[in-house]
């Protein structure tokens, strides 16, 4: 929920940065191969360019303010290991405080805009990131992970070294050019202001979408980072915000804007639901775009592969042949359409098979078989003898008791 003057460009690593946006192969109408549904959709224009050379940005220390002063006081202290906090328990961060903030009743909440000054350090000194002013939501995993849980032990105008492991930053992926992949980090952290954010009912409909498709921006970073659980979390919580009662009125053009962020918000909640084999709630995903476009392809192709992961052939294929009709050349869901056939195929031999054996040996049924050349007629003698036997009884029976009367 940080104001557009604040917000920092893709190269920070307080957001996404490079790894927010994802490939063009993402284009659901180029889709190529059978993985092309996983990656998520971005917007149309991004879709056909290529791969943004973050080079040419203007460098950070241009965006917002200047650096702010040194304080007179600050006065650093020598690293001492013992002074360093363990924040996870784990090794993997630790904080330090190098200059006292203003008492632990300043502690910043979470769901709170905090503004902090960063700068970023690799382990041989190289800086990659300096921001005199990245204002984000606390808790809201805006930023990297060892930020986000680090500043929430700080105290307001507390200065603060933060040692992290690659886990807690750029991952195994890095973000090219500066972070090379499984870089740790050294963060110098000072805490300026954290205020309340802003009223979801009170924001106009630009600043409603802008603030939704953020939060989606770092689901998808999360996404390529394979962390599907934090995509989950952020694509949630820009639903929340699409979700979210107004009393602003919007333009129709507005709603449109946001119903279209919503849409893609919950297919890339589907694919990450995949991603976990949460079947259930990526069937229930998928269900509420096809409310919205019941001709969306990529809602209609997760429809149908979480109706296979669950067995579910017969309800299945006739979904992917509604996709393949939208979109005939698409050689994903020939692909998909041809193997959940053949899966059904087999499927249906198999309870063939069962059904064969729960009725007994396949032989005894084809027994009464061998008696379809006698003719209907053919009754055996015993049979006629005895039938005979008892109308002359009936007869005899009824001549004594005529008698009697």
């Amino acid at each position: 929920m940080a104001s557009s003057g604040e917000e920092p460009r893709s190269g920070s690593p307080g957001r996404a940065g490079t790894g927010t946006e994802l490939p063009p192969t993402a284009d659901g109408a180029q889709l190529d191969t059978a993985e092309d549904f996983e990656v998520l959709e971005e917007e149309e224009e991004e879709e056909e360019e290529e791969e943004e050379d973050l080079s040419e940005l203007p460098p950070l220390e241009d965006v917002g303010r200047p650096p702010a002063a040194p304080r007179e006081d600050a006065q650093p202290s020598e690293q001492d290991p013992q002074e360093w906090l363990d924040v996870l328990g784990s090794g993997l961060l630790k904080k330090k405080t190098l200059v006292p903030g203003q008492g632990v009743d300043t502690h910043p909440r979470k769901g709170q805009d905090v503004t902090v000054r960063l700068k970023a350090t690799l382990e041989d000194g190289s800086v990659v990131e300096e921001n005199p002013a990245l204002t984000f939501t606390l808790g809201d995993c805006d930023v990297l992970q060892a930020l986000d849980l680090c500043v929430q032990l700080m105290e307001m105008g507390e200065m603060a070294l933060i040692m992290s492991d690659a886990k807690y930053c750029y991952g195994a992926q890095g973000r090219s050019p500066d972070v090379p992949p499984n870089a740790a980090l050294t963060l110098e952290v000072e805490l300026l202001a954290a205020r309340d954010a802003p009223d979801l009912e009170l924001l106009s409909g630009k600043e409603k979408i802008e603030l939704a498709n953020r939060k989606r921006e770092r689901g998808n970073f999360f996404y390529q980072q394979a962390d599907y659980v934090l995509a989950i979390n952020s694509y949630d919580i820009a639903l929340k915000v699409i979700g979210s009662s107004s009393k602003v009125d919007f333009s129709p053009d507005e709603e449109a804007e946001l119903l279209d962020v919503k849409v893609k918000c919950l297919n890339n909640l589907a694919a990450s639901q995949l991603k976990l084999d949460h079947y259930e709630a990526a069937l229930k995903s998928c269900n509420l775009v096809l409310e919205h476009q019941p001709g969306n392809i990529k809602a209609l192709f997760r429809k149908g592969k979480v109706l296979a992961q669950q067995g579910e052939y017969r309800e299945a294929i006739p979904i992917l042949k509604a996709a393949l009709k939208l979109e005939p050349s698409n050689k994903t869901i020939h692909a998909e359409l041809s193997k959940l056939v053949k899966k059904h195929a087999d499927q249906k031999n198999v309870e063939t098979e069962m059904y064969r054996k729960m009725l007994g040996n396949p032989s005894a049924a084809s027994a009464p078989g061998k008696c379809k050349d006698k003719l209907p007629w053919s009754i055996p003698w015993k049979w006629l003898f005895g039938a005979t036997a008892i109308a002359l009884g009936g007869v005899a029976l009824s001549v004594v008791i005529a008698a009697r009367n």
